[in-house]
């Protein structure tokens, strides 16, 4: 994988965590939406800094919202 991917893959993992992470959700719907909201911004934000670089599927992935496609992506290539 190439280096300039660890970040989006981070992003990645901790956002599919974050929804699945029941307990933070239950206790705390509004601060649980927040989370959501804020690493989805910062996915966004990092796929438009690694545009040139990403290959037409996993554009295609992220553009789609697909993350967890994207992640499978990530590690198989």
């Amino acid at each position: 994988m190439n280096p300039e991917f660890t970040t989006l893959k981070v992003l990645l993992k901790r956002r599919i965590d974050l929804i699945s992470d029941h307990a933070f959700r239950d206790l705390d719907a509004p601060g649980h939406l927040a989370a959501l909201q804020q690493i989805s911004e910062l996915i966004s934000k990092e796929h438009l800094r690694l545009r040139p670089l990403l290959s037409g599927r996993l554009a295609h992935f992220l553009q789609q919202a697909s993350y967890s496609k994207a992640l499978e992506y990530l590690d198989e290539n």
